[in-house]
């Protein structure tokens, strides 16, 4: 089995439910607050983790209470923090999320997350990894950081996964370091201008990522699943039908556990069915980290 190596923000997930929406200058009533570990980085590493795969964590966090929290309940997650920095001056990394109807809104305060640089996440890939060990990012890091390092990444021979969410456009001369893209709906308009709906958008979609460089391409669809291309064909995955109670890690999980699928040498279709099973049982909990499943959980269903 290949190691998983995650580049990613670590966030505090300050969460709480409401009826409805506020409007502008509204004050409504929450419920149901919950202070836990998040983060897109450190969400898709747990997920890794939780479904066996042998997972490090290169990140930064803050001299803070949430700094200390959150590496507490990595490793308790058994993901390697070795390589974790903690900022003399920095302040950890918070989300502020609010949850409605199974629907989610998300403000992000990046903190430490942008204070690594190319040269700190060089000097760490050039230590632990190996060639054909798995190394997955996503923008929510610094945006010339988390491009560079793929670059990199894929000199020392890695497998790159690449995550680009929050929504920025990926340059075109970085496409070629990315072995698998995984987009939603909104991510793969950004890039293309297509937005994929039906089998012949998402065919576009895919085929425009493709000719910009990306090997292959994963879009995945909310409540339908995701499609991706194999060569020149695509195939398709159903979502799985379950009750909707939190969509907060649930793109995350899917990434992780697909991550830690292909590190056991799996097929893509079988690493993204896998992947499919593990997000739907995520959405039907609370919270990011704590909601997402183990391995058995997942091989059960």
């Amino acid at each position: 089995m290949k190691q998983v190596i995650v580049f990613g923000s670590l966030n505090m997930d300050l969460t709480i439910r409401c009826e409805r929406m506020p409007q502008q200058g509204e004050t409504v009533e929450g419920s149901n607050f919950l202070n836990n570990p998040g983060g897109k980085g450190g969400n898709q590493a747990v997920a890794a983790a939780k479904f066996g795969a042998p997972t490090k964590m290169i990140a930064c966090v803050g001299q803070d209470v949430f700094g200390r929290k959150l590496l507490e309940v990595l490793q308790g997650y058994r993901v390697d923090c070795g390589e974790i920095k903690v900022s003399e001056t920095g302040q950890t990394g918070v989300a502020i999320i609010t949850c409605h109807e199974g629907d989610n809104r998300i403000i992000l305060s990046p903190g430490t997350n942008h204070e690594l640089k190319t040269a700190d996440v060089k000097e760490v890939l050039s230590r632990i990894a190996a060639p054909g060990d798995i190394f997955m990012t996503q923008y929510e890091c610094e945006q010339n950081t988390v491009l560079a390092s793929l670059e990199y990444a894929k000199e020392l021979h890695m497998y790159t996964i690449f995550n680009p969410a929050p929504a920025k456009i990926i340059p075109e001369k970085y496409y070629p370091f990315i072995d698998l893209l995984v987009v939603n709906q909104t991510e793969a308009e950004y890039q293309t201008g297509i937005f994929p709906q039906e089998e012949e958008s998402c065919r576009q979609a895919i085929e425009s990522m493709q000719r910009m460089g990306a090997k292959q391409v994963i879009i995945t669809l909310g409540s339908r699943g995701s499609i991706f291309n194999s060569g020149e064909s695509l195939y398709s995955v159903p979502a799985e039908r379950v009750e909707v109670v939190d969509t907060t890690a649930a793109g995350d999980t899917f990434i992780g556990v697909l991550a830690a699928c292909l590190s056991e040498g799996r097929e893509l279709e079988e690493s993204v069915r896998y992947a499919t099973k593990a997000a739907a049982l995520t959405i039907m909990r609370y919270g990011a980290q704590q909601a997402i499943p183990y391995r058995d959980e997942v091989v059960q269903i």
